[in-house]
Parts: structure tokens; C-alpha cells; sequence
């Protein structure tokens, strides 16, 4: 009988020993859990800001380059003025041309973009209308001349273009 109420105090021991074992492994569990979760919410965090980061600094590419490009605009549109105009010397009128393309060039891989201008429709955004006429040939708000070229670097205005537009 003896033997009996030890192999019972025995058990209950390891029954107890049992419990206190699966109440540390649910705390370890819970623990790891909340671990887990921190985790994966400071990696979301971390990675929507080094999206932020690269938004900002192309952003800021953006700006810097328009500021940039906005105080040569002037010397292209010279460019183009000179290119367009008669001369005898067929040489000089080349070399216009060249320098300009090379500055057109230029401006194109830096994303630098030409607003559309003759024949396309007026968008206040990219526009700036400094004269209507009445012309039946043309649609409503339809673009009919370009006084002055606007240009872009992808969804930025650097210069509005100076248009005339019809109806």
C-alpha cells in the first residue's frame, strides 16, 4: 500500500511537473508569437520607407534637374530661332543644327520631354493659351500654333507651352 501512495505521489508529481512544463511552453509560445508579428510589422515598416525614401529622392532628382534644365530652355529656343533662319552659309547653318540636336540629345536622356503642341487638344496642365481663333477646320480646343515650346520631365512642367488655340 505504501508502494501505492508513492507511485500516486510520484504521479502527481510528474503530472504537476507536465503542467508547469506546457504553461512554459505556451508562454514561450505566445512570446514567440509576438516576437514573430513585431518582426514582420518593422520589416513592413522599414520597407515602406525605404519606398518613401526612393519616391523623395526622385523627387527631388526631378526638381533639381527641371531648375537646372528651365535656364538653358531659353539658349535652345535661340537655337532652333538660328537654325530656322535663311542664310547663305550653308556650313554655319549646320553647325546650328548639330549643336542644337547635340542639346536636344542632352535634354532627352535626362528625361527631359517636349510638350505636344500643333494638332493635339489644350490641356491647361501643359498648356498656357495666349491667343484664340475661330478656325472651322480645326476641332474645339485644338491646338492651331506654338508660340513657344514647353517641355517636361515626366509628369513635371518645367515650361508650359505658349499656344494658340482654335474654336
Amino acid at each position: 500500500m505504501e508502494e501505492n501512495k508513492n507511485d500516486e505521489l510520484e504521479n502527481k508529481d510528474v503530472e504537476k511537473e507536465n503542467c508547469m512544463e506546457d504553461n512554459e511552453i505556451n508562454k514561450i509560445k505566445t512570446e514567440l508569437e509576438e516576437t514573430t508579428d513585431r518582426l514582420k510589422r518593422l520589416m513592413a515598416e522599414f520597407d515602406n520607407f525605404k519606398k518613401r525614401s526612393m519616391k523623395e529622392r526622385e523627387g527631388l532628382y526631378n526638381s533639381l534637374v527641371s531648375d537646372i534644365v528651365s535656364s538653358f530652355l531659353p539658349v535652345v529656343d535661340n537655337l532652333e530661332k538660328a537654325a530656322g533662319s535663311k542664310t547663305e552659309d550653308e556650313s554655319y547653318k549646320q553647325g546650328i543644327e548639330l549643336v542644337l540636336k547635340q542639346f536636344t540629345d542632352v535634354l532627352t536622356s535626362l528625361g527631359v520631354n517636349e510638350i505636344e503642341g500643333v494638332g493635339t487638344t489644350f490641356n491647361p496642365e501643359y498648356h498656357e493659351a495666349v491667343s484664340s481663333v475661330a478656325d472651322d477646320s480645326l476641332g474645339e480646343k485644338e491646338i492651331k500654333e506654338v508660340f513657344r515650346k514647353g517641355y517636361k520631365i515626366g509628369d513635371k512642367v518645367i515650361r508650359h507651352a505658349m499656344v494658340v488655340v482654335a474654336n
